[in-house]
């Protein structure tokens, strides 16, 4: 039997970076949103012993414990003692090193997938601790839902049904190390001056909501990242922004139709981006639905 499931991308409607800890991480304020892009993995479980195993569509990503849904489903094996073997193919659609949680996804799809094929041994609460142990943002795609995260990502207060933004997504032909970005970070805004009530009280004022305080580090190295922004600003995006520490840029249109359009011109104009149309999943999706 083959466990079969999408998970989905994310962009951060808006990032604010609050702090710097002690430990040397960053507290943030962030609205992730998941979106209509989606890795797929299919799981065999193995009746007796045996290893996990993963084989990926993309062959530079690592298949071994480099890998964050290798690294979950030897997780959960260590945490519930059970040590079935667990075979799994990764065909992946949400670009690496995007800023667009394809990793972090894929880690969560795992856990989720092998708690329910075994009867939910681990509840919601225990779940979310393994899922932090491989990464703040792991948490969040548990769900599949919008979610303010605070704290490093961690903390999550589920935002209800949003606009299903339609969206372009343009990455350019290069990563950008998430910890550089937030070395590089000056620190200027002393808290958070967005709110999830202002936000769910008119989502519609973009321009007041879509922004991202590691945009001017990225880039400063890399300044495709404005260069993008400005081009889906004048094609009519009412917003854009890059999401998480980039270099993805999404902008947000008033119609798929428009999107579409503009996702067309992007792939004439960009040649060599990454280049998607998709939209936001506004309303909680087949992820867990409620906390223990």
């Amino acid at each position: 039997m083959t466990i079969e499931t999408a998970v989905p991308a994310k962009i951060n409607l808006w990032l604010e970076v609050t702090g710097k800890r002690p430990d040397g991480y960053h507290d943030i304020s962030s609205l992730m949103l998941p979106v209509t892009v989606f890795d797929r993995i299919g799981i065999e479980v193995e009746a007796g012993e045996g290893p996990v195993s993963l084989e990926c569509s993309e062959p530079e990503i690592p298949h071994d414990a480099q890998n964050l849904a290798w690294r979950a489903a030897d997780l959960f094996r260590e945490a519930t003692g059970n040590r079935s073997g667990v075979r799994m193919r990764l065909d992946k659609a949400i670009p690496s090193g995007a800023g667009l949680g394809g990793g972090s996804s894929d880690a969560a799809g795992v856990l989720v997938s092998l708690n329910e094929h075994f009867g939910k041994p681990l509840s919601g609460g225990e779940l979310e601790r393994l899922a932090l142990r491989l990464g703040a943002d792991v948490p969040f795609f548990l769900y599949r839902r919008p979610a303010l995260a605070t704290g490093v990502g961690e903390k999550l207060e589920f935002a209800g049904e949003v606009p299903g933004y339609p969206l372009v997504l343009i990455k350019p032909p290069l990563s950008v190390p998430t910890a550089w970005v937030y070395q590089s970070l000056k620190l200027t805004r002393g808290g958070s001056q967005i709110t999830l009530r202002n936000f769910s009280a008119d989502p519609w004022r973009l321009a007041e909501f879509v922004q991202n305080d590691l945009e001017p580090v990225t880039a400063s190295r890399h300044p495709v990242v404005s260069d993008l922004k400005r081009w889906l600003l004048e094609r009519g995006a009412p917003a854009a922004a890059m999401s998480g520490s980039g270099p993805t840029v999404f902008g947000i249109f008033g119609s798929g139709g428009a999107a579409h359009a503009v996702a067309a011109e992007a792939r004439a104009a960009w040649e060599g981006f990454w280049v998607c149309a998709a939209e936001v999943i506004g309303a909680p999706d087949a992820g867990m639905e409620s906390r223990p």
